[in-house]
């Protein structure tokens, strides 16, 4: 009987052990976004996507990327540029959330002029107000410090964003591997 006994409590604390580690290797209560895309449908989808997470999640993070970080410039803001080529890709991008076009349908802008009455009338916020909740709800973004240099833009030209942060893949890769979820957009 006490061999039972003492096989037992070695289960249990196997069970416990186990428990713990798993525990230990859960992911975080967070979702992890990556924005590829700097067109208007994608990038409307992705804040969707981020004011409604935050509701749900305790974090949110969304790193921008080459394209998406077009999403992220203030057009009040200029920046001499260092390079020709800086100087091409800021003028040839988007600048900001209100110049981004669709990514179908756009049509010489009159599709981006057709869906943004149709937003308006339809009461669906503007990217400009998703921007804005998700601010306030403590959204993170982290803005692709490698995509930064290789288009020419400084963080002084970005928008002014409470949580906002220049870096690496490597600090995507680490919010990512704590997420519950992690999407590509």
């Amino acid at each position: 009987m006490e061999k039972r006994v003492t096989d037992l409590e070695k289960k249990i604390e196997g069970l416990q052990s186990q428990i713990d580690d798993l525990k230990n290797s859960a992911p975080d209560d967070q979702l992890s976004m990556v924005v590829l895309s700097g067109d208007l449908d994608r990038v409307l989808a992705a804040f969707i996507i981020a004011v409604g997470a935050a509701a749900m999640y305790e974090r949110v993070v969304m790193f921008f990327t080459f394209w998406g970080i077009t999403a992220l410039r203030d057009k009040k803001k200029t920046v001499k540029k260092e390079d020709l080529m800086a100087t091409m890709f800021g003028k040839m991008l988007p600048n900001g959330p209100s110049a981004l076009k669709l990514s179908n349908m756009n049509m010489l802008g009159m599709g981006t002029r057709m869906m943004k009455s149709l937003m308006k009338k339809k009461n669906v916020l503007s990217l400009e107000d998703l921007m804005d909740i998700a601010a306030d709800s403590g959204v993170e973004i982290v803005i692709c410090e490698m995509s930064m240099d290789l288009m020419g833009f400084k963080p002084e030209e970005m928008i002014d964003y409470p949580n906002a942060i220049v870096g690496g893949v490597a600090k995507f890769l680490q919010e990512a591997g704590q997420s519950k979820v992690s999407l590509f957009i």
